[in-house]
């Protein structure tokens, strides 16, 4: 049992029992999400939760693995669910649909990361990311302009085949509470893909492949003296991370039923995959996973714990104003800032150091 457990994971362990602890309470937790948590906007927090483990942990095969720094990964998380959403509206909302809309898409984020990869990867650092930001920039104006195919601003409203239809109920009576409708089996749908592509994640960056890829993070030119072709393997990454993009997009598609450009492409969206990606640990799938969780959580219940925390201190003159609501913005970029300073290497590496620490400290 052990063995295939270690399989499953790719020999890739947590290495620490509290991030062990952390990651089966995150699974369990939104695998029984419908259940544990009711209600419409738990449910939405915890599939949206499940979308950006799969794009933060995409991004952190750039970023965290390979030292890439590219601000174009919302455009291939756009062109995922844009792919959904032209293809079920002009086509129809069923599972052919969906499935050309998807192979579209996929073809499509592949050709364009190796394009960038293969003309802009040459280029170090700072320049590379001018460009990906240049052609994001012009992907999402694309989208915006071309109202006839994406719906302009506005964005595309569509329907999903009809077992995946809120209104299709596939019980009478609700089990341990919650209606097994098609919207819950959506959620479901969303959290098997998610647990497949970020297993096969781990299988990538414990290859021989993702080996690379650590190295030539580490030391480019070393990586390129002992034989390695590193533009090879840095487009090779940049294409991989932009398939898993396009998934998470095409997911999101999927639980919205719309898509528009300040929905899968936007700015916004591309820095909470940066400040998920420092807050969970740069380099680690798992980081993913638990900055994810708590950065969402966060952003969606913020407002309500402060308005509760104003409540108590009604009527003090300053301390009401800093906890008004209206504040939580403010107070999401100063956990920010201690979670930088305490866990510079992120949570998950701060936990997997304090653990190492302390199995040193026993010999």
């Amino acid at each position: 049992m052990t063995s295939v457990f270690r399989s499953l994971l790719s020999h890739d362990l947590p290495r620490s029992r509290i991030l062990a602890a952390l990651l089966l309470a995150c699974l369990v937790g939104l695998a029984g999400a419908p259940f544990i948590f009711p209600g419409t906007q738990a449910l939405n927090v915890a599939a949206k939760i499940l979308v950006f483990i799969l794009l933060v942990a995409s991004y952190d095969l750039l970023l965290g693995y390979t030292g890439i720094v590219s601000f174009a990964h919302t455009m291939f998380v756009g062109i995922g669910a844009y792919g959904i959403a032209i293809a079920s509206a002009r086509l129809g909302a069923d599972w052919g649909s969906l499935a050309i809309g998807f192979v579209a898409a996929l073809g499509l984020s592949a050709v364009l990361a190796l394009a960038m990869g293969l003309a802009s990867l040459r280029v170090k650092a700072i320049f590379f990311a001018m460009i990906t930001l240049a052609v994001a920039s012009a992907f999402m104006t694309l989208a915006s302009q071309l109202s006839e195919f994406t719906g302009g601003e506005d964005g595309l409203n569509f329907q999903l085949p009809e077992v995946l239809r809120p209104s299709t109920e596939f019980m009478e009576e609700p089990f341990l509470g919650v209606m097994l409708d098609g919207r819950l089996l959506t959620y479901y749908l969303l959290f098997v893909a998610v647990l497949l592509l970020i297993a096969l994640l781990l299988r990538i960056v414990n290859s021989p492949f993702g080996r690379v890829l650590q190295a030539i993070r580490e030391n480019e030119f070393r990586a390129e003296a002992i034989g390695y072709r590193t533009v090879v393997y840095r487009t090779g990454a940049n294409v991989i991370a932009a398939l898993l993009a396009c998934c998470g997009g095409a997911l999101l598609a999927l639980w919205l039923r719309y898509t528009g450009p300040e929905t899968a492409m936007s700015m916004e969206i591309m820095l909470d995959l940066l400040l998920i990606v420092v807050i969970g640990g740069m380099g680690t799938v798992y980081g993913a996973v638990i900055g994810s969780v708590l950065f969402i959580v966060a952003q969606n219940y913020l407002q309500a714990l402060l308005k509760w925390a104003g409540s108590l201190v009604e009527g003090v003159p300053v301390l009401s104003t800093l906890v008004s609501p209206d504040r939580w913005l403010l107070w999401l970029g100063l956990l920010f800032v201690l979670a930088v300073y305490h866990f510079p290497g992120g949570i998950v590496g701060r936990l997997r150091l304090a653990a190492w620490t302390r199995g040193r400290a026993k010999k």
